[in-house]
């Protein structure tokens, strides 16, 4: 569970990061590695999002 919180976490993250960046940010110095940190993150989530949806899981109930 506190694995799909980390993958919306990240997910949110890069949301807010390129919202940022294509808003507010005029340099390209500086919004080029925001925008990298952002796929990153969005990356990150999917890989996370992928291994939750498709990892069996093993009740001990």
């Amino acid at each position: 569970m506190w694995v799909s919180f980390g993958s919306m976490g990240f997910m949110f993250v890069a949301m807010l990061l390129m919202l940022f960046v294509n808003t507010k940010i005029q340099n390209n110095w500086v919004a080029w590695p925001i925008r990298i940190v952002a796929w990153v993150c969005l990356l990150l989530g999917f890989v996370s999002m992928l291994y939750i949806i498709f990892n069996p899981t093993r009740g001990t109930a």
